[in-house]
């Protein structure tokens, strides 16, 4: 609705152009506004908005007083720690109301007491943790703990697992009988060595051993650079979440494990094949291996060369172009919002 002191406006300014010269509907169609309208504000020199069903306001509107005693309610020691849901219930059990509970959420979002009203601390905001981006081996890891369930009720094996995000290749592992931030370290630093990957840039989740002052110091030791995830936020660590999957889904996977030998056995072929035979859907189909070492660049031009044979020998077969065989370049762990480069973590 326009006030009537910017109606006034308008207005004068129609009449000042109608005295100029122009004709008047061209002068409305000029602002914007309709003869019909400029016909109607000029019949209602109070300004007010006459339209049917119009309420300016509500009649069932809570008085100056009762909305000053929900504040006093909802301030008091007595409730000042409890939500309008329980507030209301409790005033009730006490012979008393004075507003429903969307009255009381509606009354403390306009004095902005919608928060944390309690002396306990604050729930901490969690901001997503940078993006990291990978163009080529060892540029950035990622790494998890994952439970292997054992054949005795209740006793779990943990496997440590770090991956290469750029090529996807297993680059080092370890099942261990515990989860300890010392056995993490060595195995960090015992994988970093092994692949004279100093200075890589290592993402994990935000779990005890990741963020233990054995393991800072290990990597700083090491000159690799951590990045942590949002607390218990899977999505923050796509790549490992995905390796263990596909880890417990591959056939042959055992419901249990008779002891740590066995695990290490089965982990053992699991990594040789998926290192050396998987075609991973998120590298155009080469093996993490291949990826790693670079030898993709010649393998995914074979397969052009032979789909352009294909097509050059059977046009009528090809509706569009031959698919599409280039390198994924860049990998990308947690993009930004308006960023789609990080590839499928399938």
């Amino acid at each position: 609705m326009t006030v009537l002191k910017d109606r006034k406006i308008i207005l004068a300014g129609i009449d000042e152009a109608v005295r100029a010269g122009a004709r008047i509907n061209q002068a409305c169609e000029v602002i914007g506004l309709s003869i019909r309208t400029r016909e109607r504000w000029i019949g209602n020199e109070a300004g007010h908005d006459k339209r049917p069903g119009t309420v300016h306001h509500a009649l069932n509107e809570l008085s100056v007083e009762e909305k000053e005693s929900v504040i006093a309610v909802c301030v008091n020691d007595e409730y000042k720690n409890m939500a309008p849901n329980e507030i209301v219930p409790a005033l009730a059990e006490k012979g008393q109301y004075i507003a429903s509970e969307s009255t009381f959420y509606r009354i403390l979002r306009k004095v902005d007491m919608l928060h944390h009203r309690q002396d306990s601390r604050e729930p901490q905001k969690r901001t997503k943790p940078g993006e990291l981006i990978a163009q080529g081996p060892d540029e950035v890891w990622s790494w998890d703990i994952t439970y292997l369930k054992t054949s005795v009720r209740g006793v779990f094996l943990y496997l440590y697992l770090f991956m290469d995000v750029w090529s996807r290749k297993i680059v080092g592992w370890s099942v261990n009988e515990v989860e300890s931030s010392t056995v993490a370290a060595e195995i960090v630093a015992e994988t970093c060595l092994k692949n004279d990957a100093r200075g890589v840039r290592l993402h994990s989740d935000n779990g005890g051993p990741m963020k233990s002052g054995t393991m800072l110091a290990t990597l700083q030791w090491l000159g690799v650079v951590p990045s942590f995830s949002r607390p218990h936020v899977s999505d923050d660590n796509p790549y490992s979440e995905s390796l263990f999957k596909t880890l417990k889904y591959k056939p042959g996977y055992p419901e249990a494990f008779d002891s740590k030998e066995e695990a290490e056995a089965w982990v053992g072929r699991f990594v040789c094949w998926y290192n050396e035979e998987h075609r991973h859907s998120g590298i155009k189909y080469v093996t993490p291996s291949d990826r790693h070492a670079q030898k993709d660049v010649a393998l995914l031009e074979i397969r052009k060369e032979v789909y352009q044979a294909a097509k050059a020998r059977h046009p009528e077969r090809w509706s569009g172009t031959i698919r599409n065989w280039t390198r994924p370049e860049i990998v990308v762990l947690n993009p930004k919002a308006n960023k789609r480069e990080m590839a499928a973590c399938a």
